[in-house]
Protein backbone atom coordinates (compact mmCIF):
# COMPACT_ATOMS: atom_id res chain seq x y z
CA UNK A 1 0.00 0.00 0.00
CA UNK A 2 1.43 2.98 -0.96
CA UNK A 3 1.82 6.56 0.60
CA UNK A 4 -1.15 8.41 -1.04
CA UNK A 5 -3.75 5.25 -0.69
CA UNK A 6 -2.76 5.60 3.30
CA UNK A 7 -3.62 9.36 2.82
CA UNK A 8 -6.87 9.06 1.04
CA UNK A 9 -7.42 5.98 3.83
CA UNK A 10 -6.90 8.94 6.49
CA UNK A 11 -8.51 11.61 4.74
CA UNK A 12 -12.09 9.02 4.27
CA UNK A 13 -11.99 8.41 7.70
CA UNK A 14 -12.21 12.03 9.12
CA UNK A 15 -14.61 12.66 6.57
CA UNK A 16 -17.14 9.57 7.61
CA UNK A 17 -16.30 10.22 11.45
CA UNK A 18 -16.75 13.73 11.90
CA UNK A 19 -20.10 13.86 9.09
CA UNK A 20 -21.03 10.58 10.60
CA UNK A 21 -20.73 11.37 14.56
CA UNK A 22 -22.87 15.21 13.70
CA UNK A 23 -25.36 13.88 11.62
CA UNK A 24 -25.73 10.74 14.60
CA UNK A 25 -25.91 13.61 17.25
CA UNK A 26 -28.40 15.67 15.69
CA UNK A 27 -30.31 12.82 14.46
CA UNK A 28 -30.46 11.11 18.53
CA UNK A 29 -30.98 14.89 19.80
CA UNK A 30 -33.37 16.65 17.71
CA UNK A 31 -34.53 13.93 15.04
CA UNK A 32 -33.58 15.89 12.33
CA UNK A 33 -30.36 15.95 10.16
CA UNK A 34 -29.41 19.46 8.91
CA UNK A 35 -28.79 20.39 5.35
CA UNK A 36 -25.66 21.82 6.15
CA UNK A 37 -24.27 18.25 7.92
CA UNK A 38 -25.42 17.17 3.89
CA UNK A 39 -23.51 19.75 2.23
CA UNK A 40 -20.51 19.17 3.78
CA UNK A 41 -20.72 15.24 3.52
CA UNK A 42 -21.53 15.71 -0.29
CA UNK A 43 -18.40 18.28 -0.93
CA UNK A 44 -15.95 16.59 1.38
CA UNK A 45 -16.92 13.20 -0.65
CA UNK A 46 -16.23 15.06 -3.78
CA UNK A 47 -13.31 16.22 -2.53
CA UNK A 48 -12.14 12.51 -1.51
CA UNK A 49 -12.72 11.35 -5.07
CA UNK A 50 -11.23 14.48 -6.51
CA UNK A 51 -8.07 13.88 -4.32
CA UNK A 52 -8.11 9.71 -5.01
CA UNK A 53 -8.41 10.27 -8.97
CA UNK A 54 -8.15 13.62 -10.03
CA UNK A 55 -10.71 15.98 -11.47
CA UNK A 56 -12.30 12.69 -12.81
CA UNK A 57 -12.83 12.08 -9.30
CA UNK A 58 -16.17 14.18 -9.45
CA UNK A 59 -17.79 11.95 -11.64
CA UNK A 60 -17.29 9.37 -9.58
CA UNK A 61 -18.46 10.91 -6.63
CA UNK A 62 -21.50 11.87 -8.30
CA UNK A 63 -22.16 8.74 -9.47
CA UNK A 64 -21.87 7.44 -5.67
CA UNK A 65 -24.19 10.37 -4.54
CA UNK A 66 -27.04 9.56 -6.98
CA UNK A 67 -26.56 5.72 -6.12
CA UNK A 68 -26.92 6.26 -2.23
CA UNK A 69 -29.58 8.74 -3.01
CA UNK A 70 -31.61 6.29 -5.27
CA UNK A 71 -30.46 3.46 -3.02
CA UNK A 72 -32.47 4.92 -0.26
CA UNK A 73 -35.09 7.21 -1.88
CA UNK A 74 -37.03 3.97 -2.22
CA UNK A 75 -37.48 3.19 1.23
CA UNK A 76 -38.33 7.23 1.72
CA UNK A 77 -41.16 6.83 -1.00
CA UNK A 78 -42.25 3.66 0.87
CA UNK A 79 -42.51 5.70 4.36
CA UNK A 80 -39.77 4.02 5.94
CA UNK A 81 -37.04 6.59 6.45
CA UNK A 82 -36.90 10.59 6.71
CA UNK A 83 -35.45 12.66 3.68
CA UNK A 84 -32.41 13.77 6.04
CA UNK A 85 -31.72 10.16 5.81
CA UNK A 86 -31.57 9.60 2.24
CA UNK A 87 -29.40 12.82 1.97
CA UNK A 88 -27.48 12.15 4.46
CA UNK A 89 -26.48 8.63 2.37
CA UNK A 90 -26.14 10.49 -0.52
CA UNK A 91 -23.47 12.55 0.75
CA UNK A 92 -21.39 9.45 2.06
CA UNK A 93 -22.29 8.18 -1.25
CA UNK A 94 -20.10 10.98 -3.12
CA UNK A 95 -17.23 9.83 -1.01
CA UNK A 96 -17.28 5.93 -1.42
CA UNK A 97 -18.35 6.04 -4.90
CA UNK A 98 -20.97 3.48 -6.64
CA UNK A 99 -18.55 0.72 -6.25
CA UNK A 100 -18.84 0.51 -2.65
CA UNK A 101 -21.90 1.99 -1.91
CA UNK A 102 -24.14 -1.53 -1.85
CA UNK A 103 -21.64 -2.78 0.76
CA UNK A 104 -22.66 0.30 2.71
CA UNK A 105 -25.66 -0.43 2.46
CA UNK A 106 -25.47 -3.52 3.30
CA UNK A 107 -23.97 -2.88 6.68
CA UNK A 108 -26.34 0.12 7.12
CA UNK A 109 -29.57 -2.06 7.01
CA UNK A 110 -27.83 -4.72 9.27
CA UNK A 111 -27.13 -2.09 12.00
CA UNK A 112 -30.38 -0.29 11.33
CA UNK A 113 -32.08 -4.12 11.57
CA UNK A 114 -29.91 -4.65 15.26
CA UNK A 115 -30.81 -1.53 16.37
CA UNK A 116 -34.75 -1.35 15.77
CA UNK A 117 -34.62 -4.99 17.24
CA UNK A 118 -33.32 -3.43 20.75
CA UNK A 119 -35.65 -0.48 20.58
CA UNK A 120 -38.66 -2.90 19.73
CA UNK A 121 -37.12 -5.28 22.85
CA UNK A 122 -36.83 -2.50 25.24
CA UNK A 123 -40.48 -1.27 24.69
CA UNK A 124 -41.57 -4.96 25.13
CA UNK A 125 -39.80 -5.07 28.59
CA UNK A 126 -41.59 -1.59 29.48
CA UNK A 127 -44.83 -2.94 28.58
CA UNK A 128 -44.80 -5.51 30.72
CA UNK A 129 -42.86 -3.54 33.67
CA UNK A 130 -45.60 -0.45 33.42
CA UNK A 131 -48.73 -2.03 31.66
CA UNK A 132 -50.44 0.86 32.00
CA UNK A 133 -48.34 3.14 29.48
CA UNK A 134 -48.44 1.16 26.58
CA UNK A 135 -48.86 3.76 24.14
CA UNK A 136 -45.97 5.75 25.78
CA UNK A 137 -43.19 2.35 25.72
CA UNK A 138 -44.29 2.16 21.37
CA UNK A 139 -41.66 3.73 19.39
CA UNK A 140 -43.04 5.62 16.39
CA UNK A 141 -39.61 5.64 14.66
CA UNK A 142 -35.23 5.36 15.23
CA UNK A 143 -33.19 7.77 14.51
CA UNK A 144 -31.03 6.10 11.58
CA UNK A 145 -28.19 8.34 11.43
CA UNK A 146 -25.98 6.14 13.67
CA UNK A 147 -26.57 2.93 11.13
CA UNK A 148 -26.00 4.82 8.68
CA UNK A 149 -22.62 6.00 9.52
CA UNK A 150 -21.91 2.40 11.21
CA UNK A 151 -22.39 0.72 7.98
CA UNK A 152 -20.07 3.47 6.22
CA UNK A 153 -17.54 3.05 9.29
CA UNK A 154 -17.85 -0.78 8.58
CA UNK A 155 -17.68 -0.70 4.90
CA UNK A 156 -14.29 1.75 5.44
CA UNK A 157 -12.85 -0.97 7.76
CA UNK A 158 -13.30 -4.00 5.55
CA UNK A 159 -11.00 -2.29 2.74
CA UNK A 160 -8.13 -2.85 4.84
Amino acid sequence: MNAELTDLARLEWWVAGLVGLSASIEDLARRTISNWIVLAALVAGLGCQVFARGWIGIGHGLAGAAAGFGVFMIFYVLGGMGGGDVKLMAGFGAMLGAGRLPQAAFFTALTGGLMAAGVLGFAAVRRRLAPGKQDEARPASIPYAPAIALGVWLTLLSAK
